[in-house]
């Protein structure tokens, strides 16, 4: 059966003190290596806010790369998010009246190149770059079919050698001809819980024949609604206040599918998801069979 990654939506939340870490203090690059005691991967996503509302894009910092590179043993995966500032079609804007501006930026494979170049100190570490593309209306983008036009483009000047995924915001976007479109560019799908997506458990039985034939799948547990569930927890990110039992149940059984047919799963859960993601993927790891390293209030 193929390997298994779950990990967390960046880790450095002091509240997990006594489940992750020993008290939650100490820079991103200590508290990582204290995460990849009890985890093998996670996905980064500081990265990912490179397009300001003026100037050049922002690369990600060399230095950065090689502390985090240096805090995990060999074998661990990041999941980096690509910079925004190639997979947004429009900058951001200070009102929500206000006119849309283009980004210069969107789908660049050159400045795409620069980020990457950036990130060369993570090595054979560097996992699965995701390109997240957010809900794509008709200002934005004029079809689907404009969309697959203009990522193909781009992701045929990819440089080769990495792992790349895409996830698109569209629920009608999610179809098989979407996956099929994903298989000849030789780029992974990433399906999603929340944002106003389709249920994921449904997706995943539903193209269930289709995913088997990628090499990997990447799966992101997200939440639907970040504003009340942070009112729940006062963005303390310790305890479960929103339980998936029956999504987490399905999950579960669909990713045993999916490496039984020799297809690398790759989890990453949010904290927005039930409330707390290391005490989520304890959850999944229970009905996976896998056990959980002992948390840091018990090591």
């Amino acid at each position: 059966m193929e390997p298994l990654r779950i990990g967390t939506c960046s880790w450095r939340y002091p509240s997990w003190a006594g489940l992750v870490y020993r008290n939650g203090n100490g820079s991103g690059a200590e508290l990582l290596a204290e995460y990849a005691t009890r985890f093998d991967t996670v996905e980064i996503d500081r990265w990912f806010w490179s397009l300001g509302r003026t100037g050049a894009p922002r690369l990600p910092n060399p230095r950065d790369a090689e502390a985090y590179r240096q805090a995990v043993p060999a074998g661990f995966t990041f999941a980096v998010k690509a910079p925004n500032s190639v997979t947004l079609t429009h900058r951001y804007r200070k009102e929500k009246t206000a006119p849309l501006v283009a980004n210069r930026h969107f789908l660049s494979a050159d400045a795409f190149a620069a980020s990457l170049d950036a990130l060369a100190p993570l090595g054979d570490a560097l996992g699965p770059i995701l390109f997240q593309f957010e809900y794509l209306n008709r200002q934005k983008m004029a079809s689907e079919v404009a969309f697959q036009e203009r990522f193909a483009a781009f992701a045929k000047r990819l440089p080769q050698g990495h792992t790349y995924a895409l996830e698109v915001r569209n629920p009608r976007y999610l179809h098989e001809g979407l996956f099929a479109f994903l298989r000849e560019l030789e780029v992974l799908p990433v399906l999603i819980s929340g944002y106003w997506m389709p249920p994921l458990a449904g997706l995943l039985a539903d193209h269930r024949d289709t995913l088997a034939r990628f090499p990997a799948v990447v799966v992101r547990l997200m939440g639907e609604d970040r504003a009340a569930i942070e009112q729940q927890t006062g963005e303390t990110w310790n305890r479960i206040v929103a339980p998936h039992d029956a999504e987490l149940d399905a999950v579960a059984a669909e990713v045993t599918r999916l490496r039984a047919a020799g297809v690398r799963p790759f989890v990453y859960v949010n904290n927005h998801y039930e409330g707390s993601a290391p005490l989520t993927i304890e959850r999944l790891r229970e009905r996976l069979g896998i056990a959980s390293p002992p948390r840091a209030d018990a090591a």
